[in-house]
């Protein structure tokens, strides 16, 4: 499965259940982890818990394991490797306090420590 292809399974995952406030951001280059992060929101710890089941079970249908799945328990964020793309589902209060998804926003003044690092 290429990488668009990937990335489509798992933004369609997160929709179908529902999640809300998804956002795709495209890190190939400045990652050596993965090219794609997928961020999306549950109302709850039970919405969160179902959308990352979703894109666990939609990517097992397309032959594609996921590598790790952390925080399926707690269902406050829940992060599913899938390789070329990791999905972040979190509840809102909890991606706001950590912020992952700016941290990625090179045009973010907020994150400009004056190194001249981006990200």
């Amino acid at each position: 499965m290429n990488l668009d292809e990937l990335k489509s399974l798992a933004v369609n995952a997160v929709e179908d259940v529902k999640a809300f406030d998804v956002n795709v951001v495209d890190v190939m280059g400045r990652s050596s982890v993965s090219d794609v992060l997928v961020f999306a929101s549950g109302r709850s710890d039970r919405q969160v818990k179902s959308i990352a089941n979703n894109v666990i079970l939609e990517a097992k249908k397309a032959g594609v394991a996921p590598l790790g799945v952390e925080g399926l328990n707690t269902g406050d964020w829940v992060l599913v490797d899938l390789g070329d793309v990791v999905v972040h589902v979190m509840l809102p209060q909890v991606r706001d306090y950590y912020g992952i998804e700016r941290m990625w926003d090179v045009d973010n003044p907020e994150y400009d420590d004056g190194s001249g690092i981006e990200g």
